[in-house]
């Protein structure tokens, strides 16, 4: 039987001086291709087999400890086989692999699950165009800012698709294959912003997969949307949206009621942005638990983005809540908020809510800041709920993964197995801790046992 080789981070960092990366092994590795062969032939941008082996690939076998501290990372280089875009097999370093099977190296960098983006806004950005920031005041009511919406929309209509690909494309490059995607419904743009994401997610199917929510971005009501909502159950979206029934609709009985309506006689699911922040967000948020908790065909299909509310809530009501959200299968979606909206994450979690994130904004009319890095995501969650210890930081990439995880609590290997999607990305790192301190860069992406962003090299 083949014997695997365990290196603790510590080991590989001892190992190499100090200083060399997996991103130098990678590329002495490269260089070393470029020297016997040319290095235009040594790399590859695109995988043509459905059926091949991904050689000299870093995986996650356990934890170190000393007595019950976690104080590193063990792994193993491994190879992978896969099929028809699933993993099929994960071999030790040094098993015999099959000559008629392609061959190609991840050169030694770490395997880690692909993205999730659970809020991000693909359907209106500045990005990939020139530099703007957003032309909003201090003094900016939410008000103000619809209506500068409703003036900038004809103008970014004109570009949508194609910036939403040029944003799907930066989403692959940081290692996000899957989306989240609120789009604009309202009577400036009608489903014009809809069509235009539809056409930029279909020319990315093969790299990228997307939900959609119909979002009434000027109000449900204060915009009179319902019609045009209903008519976006149609053309294929996932979720029903909403935002702030008390702030924006003034209403917030009537507007959850009707953003409740369209999602049962549809048959679809709701994903609300809810920023209001004490007593009326509070009530807001206990209104749809409530609503949820009446109706049996809402179970597990209520997701409450943002829900600034809880900030500052008194921990035993934040547990009250969390445990009726839990029970209800009511997910939560957050960006991970610096500063004086500092989200009790930790305490929702604990309590059983699913917790989820996103980037949402990337550079438009309401935020500069967003990067498509959800690895920042579970960065900022270290920062802000941890001790930034090696166990904290491993734990912390759940929330950009969808929960997927190498490793278990006690060290056992949970990710990859065999039959698994093969659906990863690859980073320039020497384990998840170190991925989500640093940030590490990402230096290949697949989608269903396709490479659609980076390189590897030809094994």
């Amino acid at each position: 039987m083949l014997s695997t080789q365990h290196h603790s981070r510590r080991a590989f960092l001892r190992g190499s001086g100090g200083l060399m990366t997996a991103s130098a092994a990678f590329a002495m590795s490269a260089a070393s291709g470029h020297a016997a062969e040319g290095a235009a032939d040594n790399r590859a941008t695109s995988i043509a087999e459905t059926h091949y082996y991904l050689t000299d690939v870093l995986l996650e076998t356990g934890f170190e400890r000393e007595g019950d501290l976690v104080i590193a990372t063990l792994t193993a280089p491994h190879a992978l086989e896969i099929r028809d875009g699933a993993i099929q097999a994960i071999l030790p370093e040094g098993a015999v692999l099959d000559p008629a099977i392609a061959r190609y190296s991840a050169g030694g960098q770490l395997l880690l699950p692909a993205f999730r983006d659970m809020h991000i806004h693909l359907d209106k950005t500045f990005y990939s165009g020139p530099w703007r920031a957003p032309a909003r005041s201090p003094e900016n009511t939410i008000f103000d800012q619809i209506a500068l919406e409703e003036r900038l929309l004809p103008e970014l209509l004109t570009t949508s698709q194609q910036r939403a690909e040029a944003l799907i494309d930066l989403l692959l490059s940081q290692g996000t294959t899957h989306a989240r995607s609120h789009c604009n419904i309202d009577p400036v743009s009608g489903l014009r912003s809809l069509e235009h994401l539809k056409l930029a997610l279909e020319n990315r199917k093969d790299s990228f997969t997307c939900e959609i929510v119909a979002f009434p971005q000027h109000g449900l009501l204060y915009s009179n949307s319902d019609s045009l909502m209903r008519e976006a159950m149609d053309l294929g979206v996932e979720f029903v949206g909403g935002l702030d029934p008390t702030n924006v609709d003034g209403d917030m009985a009537k507007s959850l009621d009707a953003m409740f309506q369209i999602a049962l006689d549809h048959g679809k699911s709701i994903d609300i942005h809810t920023h209001e922040t004490g007593p009326n967000g509070i009530a807001g948020i206990r209104y749809m638990v409530e609503t949820v908790e009446r109706t049996p065909e809402l179970k597990n299909r209520l997701t409450l983005s943002h829900a600034f509310a809880f900030v500052g809530l008194p921990e035993a009501e934040v547990d009250e809540l969390a445990e009726r959200m839990a029970e209800q299968g009511i997910s939560l979606a957050s960006t991970v908020p610096i500063g004086r909206l500092n989200m009790p994450l930790p305490q929702l979690r604990a309590r059983g809510v699913t917790l989820m994130s996103g980037t949402d904004s990337v550079i438009d009319h309401w935020s500069p800041f967003g990067t498509g890095d959800m690895l920042e995501k579970a960065n900022l969650c270290a920062q802000l709920y941890s001790r930034g210890n090696e166990l904290s930081l491993n734990r912390a990439l759940a929330i950009s993964s969808g929960d997927v995880l190498p490793l278990a609590e006690d060290g056992s290997r949970a990710w990859p197995q065999p039959g698994d999607a093969a659906e990863f990305t690859l980073a320039a790192s020497s384990c998840s801790a170190e991925a989500v301190a640093r940030r590490s860069p990402r230096t290949a992406t697949f989608h269903k046992g396709r490479l659609v962003f980076g390189e590897v090299a030809k094994a």
